[in-house]
């Protein structure tokens, strides 16, 4: 009888002795994770022991480290989790594991209030070290018997970090942490200062720090780029130190030999995170997100002696210049040393290097681990491999309720806490013994169906694709804000929606609802990342940078790093390389050429030929020579905030063209000249029915001309909700916002569908991530809108899509190449698509609820009915600005995603749902069928 394999929102330990008993996990993203798959593995919960929340376990698991004797083994939470009791004020977690045996059992959870990655043990194994992140520290926890305690934290005393100061932000971030071979000093990596700092061990003080820009030191370079966004830290011996400087792509060599002082910089082809030394510090191994590459340093010479992918066997993935997204960020040795193991993130695996002396080093297999792997371990006899797993998937949302914030005063919290997605999704530690020969060629195989690398070097040959790639010349595609599928669906008469638990229903949103009615329902589509910080990249670039992994949960937890995400770093316009242009686009910036100079993006995606940060979907298109208009993504928001006291302000105007008042100001350096200016990007006070007219006047322009860019994306963000005490238009409740964006959207594709260019135009639609509401089926599932020639009309398309299904769909009718390999390994929606349906039209609806605000609407049609729903009623009648305000006025919504998140989705169910309370029970039920029965349910309003 083979053992039993269990997947569920708190990861169970489970061992599966045989490769047929791991069922394949689907993830949002188009691939599958098999952690079971490596025989004799287990796979651990993260559990503090909380006496409240015994089944309580964390989430974004990112260091390991095994102690210099081999006994036990480290590993370091470092992200969003929040909870109860001691969680509150300790929410990330040390765990001890004593791995003498197999598998590993935990003997010690030690709290700690934040971190950052950074770990280190000291050689004589009696003290270890942790990152303190946001803290600005490094904690120090020492052995006291057989047990550890945290005792001593050192600060590295910085004010702020590098970047556009708002008051206290950007915060300093402390992360990778190196301790030197005699364990009397320690260095640590301040990664928002750009700078290391040097930690006495005996005196526990530190004692001196080392900015890392090379304008700092010497004049003459000034505004060189360079040392920005140090990350990781190995010393050699006791006098030399090596730090990967992520954003400026080079490792920087620091002599330790009296006043520390930088000694050499050596550029790398991609993005270095994690860096090993070997025992004998000859060699230097790099892994470099962005590339998908190790490079081998001869730290002798200073020069790379090596370098190699590390996403597949050469037989799997053959050729040059692949499409990216392995995200390798962590290293390990074997003790003999002759295999290196690198944990590639982004493809769930851990790779198998070869280490020839005779040769150059090559993947010889890949091992399968949880979602996305972050780090890994070898036991001191090489026999068993730990790593430890970010997250899981996250199952059904109940709620978006968290204990810790408020909860008590929002209706069933109590019942349902802990349901925003990025406490939904845990975090393991994964262990197997190290597979070997036919054991290890299954494996690497099982690893490649799980991301269908067969599909990636093979030619798209879908008949229907090729024919609508000859037939369609332009695709407008719209990115909205953070809805789920049931939030604005679930009362549709048909798809699998539950409207027990949809708080913008039709009379809300009709533009939305005919679109899926009469065109295709989609109920079974996935945005492939949990907010925005990862979802905008999803939706452009169909992956995300390991850089962007690993900061975005912390950020979300209000704990550290700017909006580093949508083209400007730490605040800072990065898109704009010229110090003087940069500071007329940013005139609150300090005059500082030192600050972040030239255009590295430290979040970019790159291309598969190594463009560095051009790996989007329009450089994709810029590079096969079509051309791309810009209407709001990736711009610089700071200047949208504060009108009293931004020197920068830019003012709202609902008709910026004729008043000669330029709207936004680009953060991509390839959209510099593709973006209309007069086009404003995120701000909740403003309208997208003025968006919309905005876009309207240039539509009108190319529809004279005859011009319409091949690629338009278009930002349409009302559906996000905020600024309810400042919101111009009349639109400051919820209900009224999203009527907004329903109605901008709606007008949009009536105008494409009555112009010259409905034949050849299709519009894609899309949520960035579906983090602020509930589903019935997956904290992920949201909506997806497709409308123009061919698409199918009035049919329900259940197969599971995903935003990597989309971005493959509008990349492979435009002929482009693959944003990533997760685009390059999926199959583009061709099921929704009928090549006899050329004809289309559509008629914007305009919701009632509007005609209360400013908007200059239609007057009513002679047979339109004003809506007397019990839903159109509550929204119009119970609460109003001022009670959102009350609510929720504290909250900052001058960035997207840039406040309490869970309290907010809980404000929100309780101001749209009235008194109705949240299910008790959720699951992932079937609700397609009796539809009718479910939408007879009574709202409370």
């Amino acid at each position: 009888m083979r053992p039993l394999c269990l997947a569920s929102q708190v990861l169970l330990l489970f061992a599966c002795f045989n490769l047929q008993a791991a069922d394949p996990i689907l993830l949002p993203n188009g691939a599958a994770i098999t952690p079971a798959a490596a025989p004799h593995s287990v796979q651990l919960p993260l559990n503090p022991g909380v006496a409240s929340r015994p089944n309580f376990a964390l989430g974004q698991a990112v260091t390991t480290a095994l102690s210099p004797d081999g006994t036990q083994l480290l590993v370091l939470t470092s992200g969003y989790n929040r909870g109860p009791g001691p969680l509150k004020d300790s929410p990330e977690f040390v765990f001890v594991y004593d791995v003498t045996s197999y598998p590993p059992r935990q003997v010690q959870a030690l709290p700690i209030p934040n971190s950052f990655c950074g770990l280190a043990w000291n050689p004589n194994g009696q003290e270890f070290y942790v990152s303190g992140g946001p803290d600005d520290s490094m904690y120090i926890f020492a052995r006291r018997g057989i047990a550890y305690y945290r005792a001593a934290s050192v600060p590295m005393v910085h004010a702020h970090g590098n970047g556009l100061i708002t008051g206290p932000n950007p915060k300093p971030v402390t992360a990778g942490i190196a301790v030197n071979r005699s364990g009397t000093v320690a260095a640590v990596a301040n990664f928002y200062n750009d700078s290391i700092s040097l930690v006495d061990l005996k005196t526990r003080a530190r004692t001196s720090e080392l900015d890392l820009r090379p304008g700092v030191s010497d004049p003459s370079k000034s505004g060189v780029p360079g040392g920005e966004y140090p990350y990781w830290i190995a010393i050699q011996g006791d006098d030399r130190a090596y730090i990967s400087s992520t954003r400026d792509r080079e490792i920087v060599v620091v002599s330790l030999t009296g006043k520390p002082a930088v000694s050499a910089r050596i550029p790398v082809r991609g993005q270095p995170n994690r860096i090993l030394l070997n025992r004998a510090g000859s060699r230097l191994y790099v892994a470099l997100d962005n590339a998908d590459a190790v490079t081998v340093i001869d730290t002798g010479t200073g020069k790379a002696v090596d370098s190699f992918g590390i996403t597949a066997p050469a037989a799997l993935l053959p050729g040059e210049n692949l499409p990216r997204g392995a995200n390798p960020n962590s290293l390990a040795l074997s003790p003999d040393e002759r295999t290196l193991y690198v944990t590639d993130g982004g493809t769930n695996a851990i790779a198998v290097v070869s280490l020839d002396p005779a040769g150059p080093a090559r993947v010889t297999g890949l091992i399968p681990t949880g979602w996305y792997p972050n780090s890994v371990s070898v036991s001191s006899d090489g026999g068993t491999l730990y790593a430890v797993n970010g997250k899981s998937v996250p199952g059904p949302n109940l709620g978006n309720c968290r204990a810790d914030v408020k909860a008590p005063k929002i209706p069933d919290c109590a019942r349902t806490p802990f349901s925003y997605v990025y406490t939904l999704e845990k975090a393991s530690l994964w262990a197997a013994p190290v597979p070997h020969g036919d054991q290890l060629a299954a494996l690497t195989t099982r690893v490649a169906e799980n991301n269908h690398f067969a599909a990636v070097r093979s030619s798209l040959n879908d008949p229907v694709i090729a024919q609508l790639r000859q037939r369609i010349k332009h695709v407008i595609y719209i990115i909205k804000e953070n809805r789920t599928y049931d939030q604005v669906l679930g009362d549709l008469e048909k798809g699998d929606g539950d409207p027990s638990i949809t708080e913008f229903p039709e009379p809300l949103t009709p533009n939305h609802h005919a679109l899926a009615r009469n065109f295709v329902t989609l109920d079974n589509f996935y945005d492939s990342g949990e907010v925005s910080g990862v979802g905008w990249n999803w939706s452009t670039a169909a992956r995300t940078t390991d850089y962007t992994e690993k900061s975005v949960p912390p950020n979300y937890a209000s704990r550290a790093f700017d909006y580093d995400w949508e083209g400007t770093n730490r605040g800072v316009n990065v898109g704009i390389g010229d110090h003087a242009e940069r500071l007329k686009g940013q005139p609150m910036l300090q005059a500082d050429p030192n600050l972040l100079p030239g255009t590295g993006d430290v979040a970019a995606p790159d291309s598969q030929f190594g463009d560095a940060g051009e790996g989007y979907i329009w450089d994709e298109a810029l590079r096969a020579r079509l051309t791309v208009r810009n209407y709001g993504i990736f711009c610089d928001l700071a200047r949208y905030n504060d009108p009293k006291t931004n020197k920068g302000y830019i003012p709202i105007s609902k008709t910026p063209f004729a008043d000669k008042l330029p709207q936004a100001t680009p953060s991509q350096k390839t959209l510099l000249d593709k973006t209309d200016l007069y086009y404003r990007s995120f701000d909740q006070n403003n309208s997208d029915y003025y968006l919309f007219k905005e876009w309207e006047r240039e539509f009108d322009q190319f529809t004279a001309s005859g011009n319409l860019p091949n690629l338009s994306l278009i930002r349409l963000a009302h559906d996000h909700f905020g600024s309810f005490g400042t919101a111009l238009y009349g639109l400051n409740t919820p209900a009224l916002q999203i009527s907004d964006n329903d109605y901008a959207i709606g007008l949009l594709i009536a105008k494409v569908a009555a112009s010259r260019y409905a034949s050849d135009t299709l519009i894609f639609i899309i949520e960035d991530d579906a983090q602020d509401g509930p589903d019935h089926v997956d904290a992920h599932r949201s909506l997806a809108l497709i409308a123009g020639p061919y698409v199918k009309q009035g049919a329900v398309v259940s197969e599971r899509y995903t935003t990597v299904s989309m971005i493959r769909t509008m990349e492979a009718i435009l002929g482009i190449q693959p944003s990533s390999i997760y685009s390059a390994a999926t199959a583009p929606m061709s099921e929704i698509f009928d090549l006899n349906l050329s004809k289309w039209s559509y008629t914007p609806a305009v919701p009632e609820l509007l005609r209360t605000t400013e908007l200059p609407l239609p007057a009513r049609a002679a047979n339109e009915r004003p809506g007397a729903s019990g839903v159109l009623a509550a929204a119009r009648n119970q609460h109003n600005a001022a009670w959102w305000q009350k609510k929720l006025g504290d909250m900052d919504f001058d960035e997207e995603d840039k406040l309490d998140t869970p309290r907010f989705n809980q404000v929100l169910w309780k101001g749209t749902m009235g008194k109705q309370p949240y299910p008790k029970v959720r699951s992932r039920k079937n609700l397609r069928e009796n539809r009718q029965a479910l939408l007879n349910i009574t709202r409370v309003p």
